[in-house]
């Protein structure tokens, strides 16, 4: 099959979505499909030049470093057509959804989703119109209904958000759940992360770690208290953040405000490539976000061994088990991510075997077969 994937964010910025859509993409392509990305054009001349790419004109998201808006006229229809694709599939209902769901009807072409985001939760952050907000999700959730009812196919990541669209869209012709798998050859308990300890300064301390986007929605700030607390029982404990984001800065002034900097590490972005090394040189994982729909960073750590702390909260408890594999607390309160983390570290040895355990239920391999399914379906094929 050829398959045009429609998606707000891509290369080089480095995102939930982009993890999952680049991991699918090339287990697609090692099973004998073709994936042509429509992407958002980074500033300047695309990011670099790739035969399985189409850059689409955009302009800068001032609210939101890194992110493109394709808002302008292009020649996607023409394109669909001209690759031949046999499906058009969404990785998101912005400004390339759109143009997605346009490019599908005009070319008849089936039209499948992968809802990522819940972008009613991140309204009050980034909405640039200073509308009021209650006004806008009520306009939001009209849209959404449109647009998921004109899918083909809806896949979410968990149960959770299928009940969200449900009760959103309840007309959806098809919606299947299928988690973005984890690629346990890359992520597994052996990969040796020794050089990221020498490089950070952690060697013979406890790390607790933190992957994702620094931004405002992922409720950092509650790890960054719970730290705190941690620090009372550990005292040599290190916390590290790995990526970069908007929020970037202000998380830095709140710890430098608890006077934590000796005990906090931010890498800023890392390379794909030295991910599994990052999960392999902490003794825990941390996820304090309400805003997930998947958190694949929770299988990632899961697949090399490590116990994950995450809150308890929408798509997260559908893979962490108190005691199993980590530990869950309640939203938003530190004293409570405090003790979850402190039992994960005080058990990461217990519950190294069903974190890796878990883990391995959700392979890569496993979820694409799921898609490729979901994709003969709406073709006929």
């Amino acid at each position: 099959m050829r398959i045009a994937v429609f998606t707000d964010t891509y290369l080089p910025t480095m995102d939930g979505v982009v993890t999952s859509l680049l991991s699918t993409k090339r287990e697609l392509e090692r099973l004998g499909h073709e994936v042509v990305v429509f992407a958002p054009q980074v500033p300047g001349d695309g990011y670099g030049r790739r035969d399985d790419v189409i850059w689409v004109r955009a302009r800068e998201f001032r609210s939101y470093p890194g992110y493109r808006l394709a808002m302008y006229p292009g020649r996607e229809v023409e394109q669909i057509k001209e690759i031949d694709a046999d499906l058009v599939h969404s990785h998101g209902i912005g400004f390339m959804g759109v143009k997605g769901m346009w490019s599908a009807w005009q070319c008849k072409r089936p039209l499948v989703l992968t809802f990522h985001t819940m972008v009613m939760d991140a309204m009050a952050y980034y909405s640039p119109f200073h509308l009021d907000l209650k006004l806008l999700e009520r306009g939001l959730r009209l849209y959404l209904r449109v647009f998921l009812r004109k899918c083909h196919a809806v896949v979410v990541p968990t149960r959770a958000i299928l009940q969200e669209i449900q009760e959103i869209a309840p007309k959806i012709r098809h919606a299947e759940v299928i988690p973005t798998g984890v690629d346990g050859r890359r992520f597994r308990p052996d990969v040796d992360g020794r050089w990221v300890r020498e490089r950070w300064g952690l060697d013979g301390a406890e790390v607790v770690l933190h992957v994702g986007r620094i931004a405002r929605e992922k409720d950092l700030p509650t790890l960054v208290t719970a730290f705190d607390r941690v620090l009372a029982d550990r005292p040599g404990a290190k916390l590290v953040f790995v990526g970069s984001g908007p929020y970037a800065g202000g998380l830095r002034a709140l710890v430098r405000r608890r006077g934590l900097q000796d005990h906090v590490v931010f890498t800023g972005f890392v390379p794909d490539a030295d991910l599994p090394a990052y999960y392999a040189a902490c003794d825990a994982f941390a996820i304090p976000s309400r805003f997930e729909t998947q958190g694949l960073v929770v299988l990632e750590a899961m697949a090399t061994g490590k116990p994950v702390a995450g809150a308890n909260f929408r798509a997260i408890p559908e893979f962490v088990r108190d005691g199993e594999n980590g530990f869950l607390f309640a939203p938003g309160d530190a004293r409570s991510a405090a003790v979850a983390i402190g039992k994960c570290l005080e058990w990461r040895t217990a519950l190294a075997v069903g974190a890796r355990s878990t883990a391995e239920g959700y392979t890569v391999e496993a979820s694409t077969r799921r898609l490729v399914e979901v994709y003969r379906s709406v073709t006929g094929g």
